[in-house]
């Protein structure tokens, strides 16, 4: 909530220093659609079950939140981030490759395995027996940070079943 506001009173500042030059009606219309903007994501991110303190929690909590419990699970996971351009690294593909062969998870086990197409779908089946679905916690810049270090834990996961 603090965030929140902390938002709206920078977005504020902000459009007061744009608009010294424009009317009153048209400073408070800006105003206006900047808070419902503001109200809009938040309601947003509140419709995939993650609030602001939920998704921090995740960003400051343990890694077993963020990590997945089983290496199919993983690999899906791996794929969702590539697609996504979510891993800080380059090589997400190469290694959800690696994982897949070592896995013996061809094209035809891949349609069938539940964990697998969980990943594929952002659905991270986490080591702490939660499901977290990476597609439904928003687009507010914390969300992409969560995403984001979820897909680096996925990926340092990957790489070590691998070695």
């Amino acid at each position: 909530m603090k965030f929140a506001k902390g938002l709206l009173a920078t977005t504020v500042v902000s459009i007061a220093l744009l608009s010294t030059t424009a009317g009153a009606s048209s400073w408070q219309d800006t105003l206006n659609s900047a808070a419902n903007e503001l109200s809009s994501q938040s309601g947003s991110a509140q419709k995939g079950g993650m609030s602001l303190s939920s998704l921090t929690g995740l960003l400051n909590g343990s890694s077993s939140a963020l990590s997945a419990d089983n290496m199919n699970n993983a690999a899906g996971i791996l794929e969702y981030c590539a697609k996504q351009k979510l891993a800080s690294a380059t090589n997400v593909d190469n290694v959800k490759n690696q994982m897949l062969d070592k896995l013996g998870l061809g094209a035809a086990e891949q349609k069938k395995d539940t964990n697998y197409l969980d990943g594929i779908q952002g659905l991270l089946n986490a080591q702490n027996g939660q499901q977290l679905n990476l597609s439904a916690i928003g687009n507010s810049p914390l969300a992409e940070q969560v995403k984001t270090k979820a897909c680096d834990l996925v990926l340092k996961q990957g790489a070590s079943f691998l070695s």
